[in-house]
């Protein structure tokens, strides 16, 4: 397989550790042309101290295939680019110590932490069950029509409250889920009309109406409607709730070019100070006052499985706009 499709580099280098050989992308690994790589000493390539250097060629020399873990400054201690974490594969290839440079950052790039996804799937599964028997229990009791109207106002209450912690499993779950998208062509339109339906109790409390305005003779989408309906349900309740009452969350499709479709989606209330711009995606990294923290880490999690893209333009003034862009 090419390097450059895994991001990933090869190095060689002589006993005198000067680097004979450079393959692969080790412009994104390396910070560095493959060509301006060679006959550099394996420290500063690696941006690592002299003795790490040695110690990395000794591991090579064993020819055992070691792997090493090292978090390195591509350029030297004081260069510019920021540390970088690199996985080595350590070996001989012919008379030549050599290691297979991976970066550990790219691979991981949107990818859920290990602690979250574990924690996801056991939540999802030993919640499910009984959140399941309190629903039932709270409809059967809805049915009796004995009851004051003090009760059912409880009851209405707990029902809402069943609704919202449904809605975080499905965010634990797809933040957390591993499978690959059921990719289909579906009209974008009816994927927001099922989202808002999703949240249409939520959202007659509060008299708020989703608006969609659609370009003309729109294509269809690419896209797995199971794992999108309820991350942008999720989304477009959100930003409901920063809405006073009789509100209309405007929701935007069209075509920014001939091969994708753009859904864009309005906040006017929420804000995006500089500081949680690269970190608006992450999970629990917003500071937003509405939702549970994952609602966009999932919806990111969604478009990139589904080929797609999300971004947010916005400023510490409130008023944000979300931009989710489809593969035709």
């Amino acid at each position: 397989m090419n390097a450059q499709l895994l991001q990933a580099a090869q190095l060689a280098w002589s006993p005198h550790l000067r680097v004979t050989r450079a393959e692969g992308d080790c412009a994104q690994v390396l910070r560095r042309d493959a060509k301006a790589l060679v006959g550099m000493p394996l420290h500063t390539v690696l941006g690592v101290s002299q003795e790490r250097a040695r110690e990395l060629d000794a591991r090579a020399r064993e020819d055992r295939r070691a792997v090493e873990f090292v978090t390195v400054s591509p350029g030297g201690p004081t260069g510019n680019p920021p540390a970088s974490h690199l996985r080595l594969v350590l070996g001989m290839d012919g008379e030549e110590a050599a290691a297979g440079v991976l970066d550990l950052g790219t691979v991981l790039e949107g990818a859920p932490p290990v602690q979250i996804s574990k924690l996801s799937s056991s939540l999802s599964h030993e919640i499910r069950n009984p959140l399941s028997s309190v629903k039932m229990a709270v409809q059967t009791l809805a049915r009796n029509t004995g009851l004051s109207d003090r009760d059912k106002r409880r009851l209405t209450i707990a029902n809402r409250e069943i609704r919202t912690m449904e809605r975080m499993l499905w965010l634990l779950s797809e933040y957390g889920r591993e499978s690959a998208a059921n990719l289909d062509a579906h009209a974008l339109r009816s994927v927001v009309q099922e989202a808002t339906a999703m949240v249409a109790p939520e959202l007659a409390e509060r008299r708020i109406e989703v608006d969609v305005k659609e370009e003309a003779d729109l294509p269809r989408v690419r896209v797995d409607p199971n794992r999108l309906r309820p991350v942008l349900a999720q989304v477009l309740l959100n930003v409901a709730m920063g809405l006073p009452e009789e509100g209309r969350v405007q929701v935007t499709l069209r075509q920014p070019d001939p091969g994708h479709v753009s859904l864009i989606l309005d906040d006017p209330a929420a804000a995006l100070p500089p500081e949680e711009r690269g970190s608006l995606f992450d999970p629990f990294g917003s500071r937003l006052a509405r939702g549970a923290g994952l609602s966009l880490a999932a919806l990111r999690r969604v478009m990139t499985g589904v080929g797609g893209d999300v971004a947010a333009q916005g400023s510490a003034e409130p008023g944000m706009v979300f931009t989710l862009t489809f593969a035709a």
